[in-house]
């Protein structure tokens, strides 16, 4: 349910006789198809004294391979074919966003090299091409160039193809990386030879595609998963040469809402296993050059503390939330570590968020988020303090790759609604920061040619929600402009305003984009993601409508045009909108939806759902229960009109199984009043994040976009 790729648009109302993009006087035409209609096989679900009917419950049964498998099957093939012949009058629409989309994106690109260990490491795509070559480069990049991974090639042959975790053996010698080739997060780890470009045979299947080797350049720790979960249940330890299934565990977790994983610190000295849930963590450490050694705990977990560990010089700093809702510093020594040897180090601010602590040898990096707004602050030992801060009045930021330790220089990576994606690099000594990469837009786009702003609306109890909006120049704000409003608030996420070369196509022909930063995030500090969770989920959407109708009362939209999307956590505030409010919007894209909370929530053998008791509840709890049935979308659909919605899922999705859109839309047709239209689109090869090549992905999204112009009456 987690990690979203999120779209961006904008409006501005337009003359027909001015601009080629004209706006159709008529509604949106649909073919005089019939829906498809599900199957009806009443399930009873019985818990707390309470009786529901589950008309659909059958259709889980492709994920269970039970007998209604080939239904369900047969069913999602309905729906596309469906939904394809919907839409079939716009595919010439769609291949034009496709083509004016793929034609801002320079093919022939490189990433910013990364200095590791001796080398410069970099990515390079080639024209034409969907993946990237994976190559570096010794001591300069004047030196030639090593092709560690053609993805390109490898990828031929399968329609998703995902290569992650990469990570190079102290000899520099060896890669290691993981694969993924089902979309299902069911990664297996290989291990490449430089020297030859052998790939050895020690391939590590159910992983989480974390390598982090051992100080010997032979040892391989990495995390288990459940098959069937998906859970990361252990740390192994692997041996090169040796059968994987033979690797022994290091680390087992016995509590099944805990995530685990591996790595290896910035100074190379440790082998770090970290044990978090949403409320509590655990750590423990192992010297790097100690790899048949044994893991030893820095301090036990306790409810309702996390805590992290960076080693620094020779101390360990503790990133923490103890007695410091927005989180502090602390530091000990490498052999005390338990609580009771913390000291303080940074104190915990009411107004600033603590998100990150970045360490040099000479230098502490703090990422920290006040009203809405990341800044950097650069804490070196033995000079004054100083900031690195922004002019936009909405941004995105982010620390870079900075690996090296020993370094006078941080990366940091720079976006915002109208500035393209630019890397730079920061001299903490000499103040200056200099840009070494920005996204390149083809086809002559200018920035000053888009407005942005933040906005605020008043929720239901009177707190201030921001927003964060796009526009091009001209924009009237009148009620008639087409405006797409984002929303997740999960998880403590953050959905900063960042640039999308794609999103271009939409604001060209009219749409305004805003993001609501709606409680459930951590924009606003550690107490706006309280506030959205649990008992106090709802909050999340009244925010979201809130601002939707903040901006109608500011005259940039109206119910007639105004449009909303959500991914994941944020499908779930799309249903639950739709719910509450089906009158508000003219047409929802609910991506990847987690609609189904109470029935997906008490079922333990769903991937993920005991990771998320801490989120949502366990509605074991008859509290819990009866809260989050007051507003799962499944459990509320009702028979009102509700606006067109365009639901896309994936059939190997691993974070919200395809069973949950798939039902909801069954009932809402079954339910709903009026003529408004319900499409559903399945990928049948992809999962939770679509389409793996970069060209794929643009189609998926010149599929969406044909759907919100079509509602909108824009043909071209």
């Amino acid at each position: 349910m987690k990690n979203i790729r999120y779209l961006l648009l904008f409006c501005s109302l337009l003359s027909a006789c001015d601009n080629p993009t004209k706006k159709s006087m008529n509604m949106p035409q649909w073919p005089a198809l019939k829906a498809p209609l599900a199957g009806i096989k009443p399930q009873q679900r019985i818990l707390h004294g309470d009786t529901v009917t589950d008309n659909y419950y059958w259709m889980i049964d492709y994920f269970r391979k039970g007998p209604d498998s080939t239904a369900v099957l047969n069913y999602l093939r309905e729906e596309n074919e469906y939904t394809d012949t919907m839409m079939s009058d716009t595919r010439t629409l769609q291949d034009q966003l496709f083509k004016e989309m793929r034609a801002r994106i320079k093919e022939k690109d490189e990433s910013v090299p990364v200095f590791r260990q001796g080398y410069y490491y970099y990515s390079r795509s080639d024209e034409g091409r969907q993946y990237f070559k994976y190559c570096r480069r010794k001591g300069s990049m004047d030196a030639p160039e090593e092709v560690l991974l053609d993805v390109d090639q490898m990828a031929e042959g399968h329609a998703y193809y995902n290569v992650k975790g990469f990570s190079i053996s102290p000899d520099n010698d060896l890669l290691a990386y993981a694969v993924d080739t089902v979309s299902r997060r069911e990664y297996v780890i290989h291990v490449r030879d430089i020297r030859t470009g052998a790939t050895l045979p020690d391939a590590i299947p159910d992983t989480e595609a974390d390598p982090a080797w051992a100080a010997d350049s032979k040892t391989i720790f990495y995390t288990a998963k459940n098959k069937q979960t998906l859970l990361s249940e252990s740390i192994k330890r692997h041996t090169l040469g040796t059968d994987p299934a033979a690797d022994q565990i290091v680390y087992h977790e016995k509590d099944p809402s805990n995530y685990i994983s591996v790595e290896k610190d910035k100074t190379g000295r440790y082998i770090i296993i970290n044990s978090v849930a949403t409320l509590s963590s655990e750590v423990r450490i192992l010297e790097a050059d100690r790899p048949d050694g044994n893991f030893r705990l820095v301090q036990p977990r306790v409810p309702d503390m996390l805590y992290e560990v960076i080693p620094h010089q020779d101390r360990f700093l503790i990133y923490t939330n103890w007695n410091a809702l927005n989180f502090r510093l602390m530091e000990c020594t490498t052999k005390d570590t338990e609580r009771s040897y913390w000291k303080e180090l940074l104190p915990h601010r009411e107004d600033v968020l603590l998100e990150e602590v970045e360490v040099f040898s000479k230098y502490m990096v703090l990422s920290e988020r006040e009203n809405g707004l990341v800044n950097m602050r650069v804490m070196p030992h033995n000079d004054p303090e100083h900031y690195i801060r922004f002019d936009d009045p909405a941004y995105a930021l982010r620390s870079g790759s900075n690996e090296e330790y020993n370094t006078d220089v941080i990366r940091y990576v720079y976006s915002s609604l109208t500035t393209p994606l630019s890397t730079y690099d920061y001299n903490m000594s000499a103040h200056k920061a200099t840009l070494m990469k920005q996204q390149e837009v083809l086809g002559g786009y200018d920035r000053s040619d888009y407005v942005t702003e933040r906005l605020q609306a008043k929720a239901s109890d009177g707190t201030l929600v921001p927003i964060s909006i796009v526009y091009k120049k001209g924009f009237q704000r009148n009620g008639q402009a087409p405006l797409l409003l984002y929303g997740y608030g999960s998880y403590g996420a953050n959905i900063d305003p960042y640039f999308s070369s794609s999103m271009l196509s939409l604001l060209n022909r009219g749409f305004a984009y805003a993001i609501a930063h709606v409680r459930g995030g951590q924009e606003m500090g550690r107490k706006w993601y309280e506030a959205g969770k649990l008992m106090q989920k709802k909050n999340t959407f009244t925010d979201f409508i809130a601002c939707a109708e903040y901006l109608i009362e500011q005259g940039y939209t109206s119910p007639r045009h105004l449009y909303a999307q959500g991914g994941s956590a944020g499908g779930l505030l799309m249903g639950a909108v739709v719910n509450m409010r089906p009158d508000l919007w003219k047409g929802v894209i609910a991506d990847v939806p987690f609609v189904d909370v109470v029935n997906t929530m008490l079922d333990e053998s769903i991937p993920l759902t005991t990771n998320e008791f801490d989120e949502w509840g366990n509605p074991k709890q008859q509290a819990a229960y009866v809260y989050m049935k007051s507003y799962s979308p499944y459990e509320n659909i009702a028979a009102v009109e509700y606006p067109n919605l365009l639901v896309l899922t994936g059939l190997h999705d691993s974070q919200v199984q395809y069973f949950e859109p798939a039902k909801w839309v069954a009932k809402i047709r079954a339910l709903k009043q009026g003529n408004n239209v319900v499409l559903l689109k399945t990928e049948m090869e992809y999962g939770h994040g679509g389409a793996s090549g970069r060209f794929d992905y643009l189609k998926e999204t010149a599929f969406k976009y044909a759907f919100l112009l079509k509602l909108e009456g824009i043909t071209q």
